[in-house]
């Protein structure tokens, strides 16, 4: 069997479900984060929350999570909520599993609909849902909680989601173009 090189794929053993337990890990811990770090003032009569940038991460993260799971993502979503209960402030919890809830079921709708490729549907996604997401946490949140919502923390946790959206974008399509150029 000949050596692999940099344009030969190495097989490795995949970790069953990996994305999917870094997806229910995360939204307890953004949400922990939005309960018990310090916002900042800002010019716009709002806080901004320094996790907003954290945020990007996670709707990457359900679409993997959603493409080893498929249709059951909502269960991941629903015991990482449950965990939000019992590490972030009740409030912010309800607000990220309303948000969860819209944002998974455009999501849903992209997946289900579409056969683009991976990487594009990573980005579509990311791209129609994060407004929606970061939108509707930042509404519900700040009814429970003044000052939560800011236009710089929306505007902060919008582009952080497209950016890491963008970035595995690139990742994966780079991954596609090496695939289909060896075959």
């Amino acid at each position: 069997m000949p050596s692999p090189t940099l344009h030969t794929p190495i097989k490795t053993p995949r970790a069953p479900l990996r994305w999917v337990y870094v997806y229910v890990l995360l939204i307890p811990l953004v949400n922990w984060g939005f309960t018990h770090i310090p916002t900042i003032p800002m010019p716009d009569g709002g806080n901004w929350a320094p996790m907003a940038i954290v945020t990007g991460f996670i709707l990457v993260a359900r679409d993997f999570a959603q493409r080893e799971v498929k249709h059951y993502i909502l269960l991941p979503l629903l015991i990482g909520i449950v965990l939000s209960y019992f590490m972030a402030a009740p409030e912010i919890a309800l607000a990220s599993g309303i948000a969860f809830g819209v944002s998974e079921m455009i999501d849903y709708i992209v997946y289900t609909t579409s056969k683009r490729p991976l990487s594009e549907r990573v980005l579509i996604s990311s791209s129609l849902s994060a407004p929606i997401d970061s939108a509707l946490f930042l509404i519900v949140a700040n009814m429970a909680i003044p000052g939560v919502f800011s236009w710089m923390t929306l505007g902060t946790s919008i582009a952080s989601k497209i950016l890491g959206a963008y970035v595995v974008y690139r990742l994966l399509k780079r991954r596609e173009i090496i695939r289909q150029a060896q075959h």
